[in-house]
């Protein structure tokens, strides 16, 4: 139960929303540095063909944002920034419930002998 693809998978969700986070926050520190392109990080469609195949392990991507540069060649948008945030903040927020419903479950299978 422990090592099932759904287990791993959640995990492999929550590392790569953890990296997310980590990139939206480096963004909107570097809202105002002349030069800066924003980060984007992908995993969902390597997480859905890793769990397709049985395993649910999956490597988050970071790659430089494409959208539209500033004048001053910094590509971040506060807008776009703090609705990923609240996006990843809930996805977060519900791969951690159902990880700790994985291990109640556990739990409760250990205690009934």
């Amino acid at each position: 139960m422990l090592s099932s693809v759904t287990t791993t998978a959640l995990t492999s969700a929550l590392d790569a929303l953890a990296q997310r986070q980590r990139a939206i926050a480096q963004n909107i520190a570097n809202v105002n540095t002349p030069g800066y392109q924003a980060q984007r990080v992908t995993f969902e469609d390597a997480l859905t063909a890793s769990v397709e195949a049985g395993d649910g392990r999956a490597a988050a991507s970071t790659a430089r944002s494409l959208e539209p540069t500033r004048l001053d060649g910094n590509n971040v948008n506060l807008d776009t920034e703090t609705l990923s945030n609240i996006d990843t903040v809930l996805r977060y927020q519900f791969a951690s419930t159902a990880v700790g419903f994985e291990f109640s479950t556990v739990r409760s299978a250990l205690r009934t002998n």
